[in-house]
């Protein structure tokens, strides 16, 4: 009889370890796919980077061969025309462009379909910011560009749903210790909780203003202006970074 009683309890403090095993390896499950996600997630930036790099960055250094060509021709038969001046007269007109003046009918972006702008292009369309200063102009990058933001929009969707789960179960586990520390779960979730609302708003709106400032010499209310526009995906394109 003693002996049974032994077996039943060892059994009894087994069972929470092996539920505790189980849910630790459901969690490093769940971390093992969370970064195989993102993985999945960066490779497919990185597919439509190249893509879009080569699709459309031949054209474009067609048109830039194109357009040097071009000035200079106009340069050699107008010979009373100043090259530094006509430098200065396309910087202008490349400057109101960005800007959002339209200077000419059915202008394209200048922008350069290069490593950076690919990639940059690459997020703005599955985040479905789509800022306008750039788009494919070939057959071929407008086709693939369909096919890229069916597939990618949804992904990203996926991505950020994994993220903000991870951030939410975060906040669940500060939340607990900070009721063990203060006796109080709901206080705890309540101060948790207003402790993740500022540090998004501190990374997402507050603090990359005064980046902006810096490196676009932004007065912060245009950086801030800049940041919400992002965030919020509606993405004018009145004011652009580089």
């Amino acid at each position: 009889l003693g002996f049974r009683h032994q077996l039943l309890a060892s059994s009894a403090m087994c069972g929470p370890r092996a539920w505790a095993a189980c849910e630790g390896s459901a969690r490093g499950c769940a971390e093992q796919g969370t970064v195989l996600l993102l993985l999945v997630y960066l490779a497919y930036l990185a597919l439509g980077t190249g893509v879009f790099w080569a699709l459309e960055g031949r054209l474009e250094w067609n048109s830039s061969r194109n357009f040097q060509s071009d000035k200079w021709a106009l340069l050699r038969n107008f010979t009373c025309l100043d090259g530094p001046a006509l430098d200065s007269l396309i910087r202008g007109i490349v400057q109101a462009y960005k800007s959002g003046t339209l200077v000419l009918g059915n202008t394209t972006s200048m922008e350069r379909w290069e490593l950076v702008g690919s990639f940059f292009f690459s997020v703005s369309t599955i985040t479905t910011i789509g800022y306008g200063n750039l788009s494919p102009q070939t057959l071929a990058g407008r086709v693939f560009c369909i096919f890229f933001a069916l597939v990618g929009i949804p992904l990203n969707l996926v991505v950020l749903n994994r993220l903000g789960h991870h951030m939410l179960q975060g906040m669940h586990h500060c939340a607990l210790r900070l009721g063990g520390a203060l006796q109080d779960l709901d206080k705890a979730r309540w101060l948790a909780g207003c402790g993740a609302l500022f540090s998004g708003l501190l990374l997402f709106l507050l603090l990359p203003p005064l980046l902006f400032s810096y490196m676009e010499c932004w007065n912060y209310m245009e950086g801030f202006y800049f940041a919400f526009i992002t965030l919020s995906t509606v993405g004018f394109g009145d004011y652009m970074i580089g």
